[in-house]
């Protein structure tokens, strides 16, 4: 696989593209380009000051990369070109994406009237890692018969929307933070995408549904945006949870209505966080479970038995842990094993079972409060390097904990290295793991730190952590650092 090197500022379109002669534009290195071939930018700026012809082509097969560890920061593409769509006519765009290509790590704005970053039609790449910012449309417009996969992202700041998706593209929509922007994502035609674990706030409207768009809603967290959490009009039917699959989304603070059904038909709505005053429409909304709240660290309870844990998967790596005084029940006696665990608590916990000893300064974020309950916990987590926060300077205590974020978490605070890729072979759905925790879960794995119930070969990385999962991670932590002694469980990979 060839690696082709561009940077903007030191190269040359006459040089070899290697790593000490790179290229100077992407345009060039895209000539010499074949299916397999990685493009690797330099930081800088590429534009049409700096040489590029616009709209650039990632042909199939083809990755063009930036830095995917911080979001492409410091490495923009920024340019506008004519392109004739199939299906939507002229268009002004910066990327155009072929079948398999891939952008990752990289910064791209389109300051053009109706510009659009990157556009996909009919073709199946993938976008993660980047930001979209300051586009005078929309972020990502995915079209035709497309399944575009659009992960990890960053979308802020773009007219329109942050992600357009129209004629019966399908794909997924993953884990993107998606904020003061347009809509946050608008659904035309028959677009149906999953629309999975993303943040989406602060916006004009979080998710905007309209002609039969039939998307699948799970994991969002969707709030303060100015008007309408998520709205349906025209013959659009989302499917936003069901009895046998809960929609796991919070709706919350919205301006005017957190779900908002014009479409005349019954929606599914089953198993969300919400306010139910606040729904307008035909929904069926089965039991509300509330927004959640901050919650205290619950208060320690005498001994180390739990009335809820003696069939548990978990019951030794609890038990373990109360004895050293790193996790506590609640005043009824009961541990809650299968409550998930917010952010906020997690930093507790950190701080009862490691020397936090500071390595760095310490983040300030915007929504924690100096009076908030696990205030001190959150800034010795940050400042040891186990915990970071999110772009916007917030740390979002209340948001649940994922299973990858603690095992990143868990690796970086104690500086752990040396995890081989080929080690993640053991998960059957490897796949889901996001780029930027690979080596941190192949790590962990090798150190055997990961627990998986019920089935080992199952990491289930982007799913919410329970307190028993964070007990069983947190103890195969201090068993890895010779802090513990083994134990001897069927579920430790």
């Amino acid at each position: 696989m060839a690696t082709l090197f561009v940077n903007s500022a030191t190269g040359s379109d006459s040089a070899a593209g290697s790593q000490s002669s790179p290229f100077k534009t992407i345009a060039r290195a895209l000539k010499s380009a074949a299916s397999g071939s990685i493009i690797q930018l330099a930081p800088g700026t590429y534009s049409a000051a700096s040489g590029e012809q616009f709209p650039l082509e990632i042909p199939s097969g083809v990755k063009a990369i930036g830095n995917e560890t911080n979001k492409g920061r410091g490495i923009l593409i920024q340019g506008s070109g004519k392109f004739v769509s199939p299906s939507a006519a002229g268009q002004n765009i910066t990327v155009l994406l072929a079948n398999d290509a891939e952008l990752r790590g990289i910064t791209v704005t389109n300051l053009d009237s109706r510009g659009t970053g990157v556009w996909i039609e009919s073709t199946a790449p993938t976008v993660a890692n980047c930001t979209f910012t300051l586009c005078k449309r929309e972020g990502v417009f995915v079209t035709g018969s497309a399944n575009a996969a659009i992960l990890d992202n960053v979308f802020r700041e773009n007219s329109a929307a942050g992600v357009i998706m129209a004629g019966t593209a399908k794909g997924v929509i993953r884990r993107n933070l998606i904020e003061n922007t347009g809509f946050g994502i608008s659904l035309q035609a028959k677009s149906a995408p999953l629309i999975v674990d993303n943040e989406i706030f602060g916006n004009r409207s979080g998710i905007v549904l309209a002609g039969e768009s039939k998307p699948v809603v799970r994991k969002n967290r969707i709030e303060k945006n100015t008007e309408d959490g998520l709205t349906a009009v025209g013959k659009s039917l989302p499917d936003i949870g069901t009895a046998q699959d809960l929609g796991g989304n919070i709706f919350r603070d919205n301006g005017e209505f957190d779900l908002q059904n014009a479409t005349g038909v019954k929606i599914l709505a089953i198993g969300n966080k919400l306010n139910s005053s606040r729904v307008k429409g035909l929904f069926e909304l089965g039991n509300v479970t509330p927004t959640p709240t901050p919650t205290p660290t619950p208060t320690p309870t005498p001994g180390t038995k739990f009335s809820d844990i003696s069939a548990h998967w978990a019951q030794d790596f609890i038990d373990r842990l109360a004895k050293m005084n790193i996790v506590s029940g609640f005043p009824d006696g009961t541990f809650k094993p299968d409550r998930h665990l917010s952010r906020a608590e997690y930093a507790a916990m950190l701080a009862k079972a490691f020397e936090l000893a500071p390595r760095r300064q310490a983040t300030v974020f915007k929504d924690v409060a100096a009076d908030f309950w696990a205030q001190s916990a959150i800034v010795k987590a940050n400042r040891a390097g186990f915990l970071a926060g999110y772009p916007d300077s917030t740390f979002r205590p209340e948001q649940n904990l994922t299973r990858v974020q603690a095992l990143v978490s868990l690796v970086n605070g104690l500086q752990l290295v040396g995890g081989n890729p080929n080690s993640l072979s053991v998960y059957d759905d490897r796949a889901l793991i996001p780029s930027f925790a690979t080596d941190e879960v192949a790590t962990a794995t090798e150190r055997k730190i990961v627990v998986n119930y019920p089935a080992r070969a199952k990491l289930s990385p982007a799913r919410d952590i329970t307190r028993g999962e964070i007990s069983a991670l947190v103890y195969q932590t201090l068993v890895a650092a010779n802090r513990a002694p083994a134990i001897n469980s069927p579920y430790i990979v």
